[in-house]
């Protein structure tokens, strides 16, 4: 997979998505990430990228041509149009079910917004699908850019060791993660619970899934209403 990223700010991912698990995917090539500066795009000498906005009000917005114009050039590098994502509070909320879908998406771009947004006519002519991370406002795209494109790294097969690193977290499935523990099997009083300790596969799966169920109960109740108990 390849994600390109548009972005005022390509530094700020320099330490995030190069770093740990998805910079060695990148360094073994079963995973690209590139960031491009949107301002290598602006037409005038002081390379703006926005303006104030018609009809009057507070901030200003991003320009469509310098969007575009960087859009069209990523289609020419990679030969082909990928799906291009804008990272925006008023998109649906990113699901574990939707990274799932995306995961099999061989090229995707990303626009971070800024200021108080981007000009609608670029929106309405080139993205395809619009995503929040969350019913809250920051002041850019980049960390939820950053969010998103770490969440669907790590469904990219080849990413991860295999693939039970992400079918068994939470939301993979519906549900939250059952508890887990690790050395020492004794911690200031605490003893792991005996079955994890047995051996016994087919037990330790059915107490996992029970736990799994208490868990979601308990701290995400929502969730088992739409559970379908597989």
């Amino acid at each position: 997979m390849r994600i390109d990223i548009i972005t005022l700010f390509p530094e700020m991912f320099e330490p995030v998505l190069n770093g740990s698990i998805i910079g060695r995917a990148q360094k073994s090539g079963v995973l690209e990430i590139v960031c491009h500066q949107l301002r290598d795009y602006a037409f005038d000498k002081h390379k703006r990228v926005d303006d104030t906005p018609y009809g009057g009000g507070m901030g200003m917005l991003m320009k469509a041509e310098p969007i575009a114009l960087c859009f069209e050039d990523i289609c020419k590098q990679i030969g082909k149009r990928p799906h291009f994502v804008y990272m925006s509070p008023q998109g649906k909320t990113l699901k574990q079910q939707r990274l799932r879908e995306l995961a099999d998406v061989e090229n995707i771009c990303i626009l971070c917004g800024h200021y108080e947004g981007v000009d609608q006519r670029l929106l309405d002519e080139f993205i395809d699908e619009e995503i929040s991370i969350g019913d809250y406002v920051l002041t850019g795209g980049e960390i939820p850019a950053m969010v998103f494109a770490d969440a669907l790294s790590r469904m990219v097969p080849g990413v991860l060791s295999n693939n039970e690193c992400f079918t068994e977290e939470s939301h993979f499935n519906g549900l939250l993660e059952y508890p887990q523990y690790t050395k020492p099997s004794v911690w200031r009083g605490k003893e792991v619970p005996e079955v994890l300790m047995s051996g016994h596969h087919a037990n330790i799966e059915k107490w996992r899934k029970e736990k799994s169920i208490e868990v979601t109960a308990l701290k995400r109740p929502e969730m088992l209403e739409k559970y379908d108990g597989k």
